[in-house]
């Protein structure tokens, strides 16, 4: 039996959850989010704590008790305070300007690129450092995941787009080699 699947999840004021057939919807103060019921499972609620009940105890089953828990988890957190994850770009002559809902870079290339969000994405700029927010844990990642894959952070210099929080491994390059 999984133990993340065991633990309680804390449902914060002004945030409802209820079961709607083979989904779970989630509402907050900064919008809703849906998650699927799988077979087997089903929800607990009582006063302000939720906690996620297996009904069927089958290898299936015991593979996704700990995920749902966690999927339900993010959704409750992110309808009450969301997710931001903050890029930093580093680069002579690396630009990136908000135009309209996405933003446009300039990154040493002989293009400008346009990258436009998906829907429920908020992107914002201060100076070089750029933030992705919104309710959906997964988007957010997977928003700020492409935006980095637009330019990664190359080992010798530290050029490119990086998270804020990421360390890139210098190498030392064909000076280090000459003097050896």
């Amino acid at each position: 039996m999984s133990r993340i699947g065991r633990s309680i999840i804390t449902v914060p004021a002004g945030v409802t959850v209820e079961v709607q057939g083979e989904d779970i919807l989630v509402k907050g103060p900064k919008g809703e989010l849906t998650v699927a019921l799988p077979a087997g499972f089903n929800l607990k609620q009582e006063d302000a704590q939720l906690s996620v009940v297996q009904e069927i105890e089958n290898r299936e089953t015991n593979a996704r008790y700990g995920l749902l828990r966690t999927l339900v988890a993010n959704a409750v957190t992110g309808v009450h305070t969301g997710f931001e994850k903050k890029l930093e770009m580093n680069g002579v002559g690396f630009r990136v300007e908000k135009k309209g809902e996405g933003l446009v870079f300039s990154l040493g290339f002989s293009h400008k690129i346009d990258f436009v969000p998906q829907p429920g994405i908020t992107l914002s700029v201060e100076g070089n450092i750029i933030s992705v927010t919104g309710i959906d844990k997964q988007l957010v990642g997977q928003t700020a995941a492409q935006i980095r894959e637009l330019k990664k952070p190359e080992p010798y210099k530290g050029k490119g787009i990086r998270y804020i929080d990421e360390r890139v491994r210098r190498k030392a390059g064909k000076a280090a080699a000459k003097g050896a």
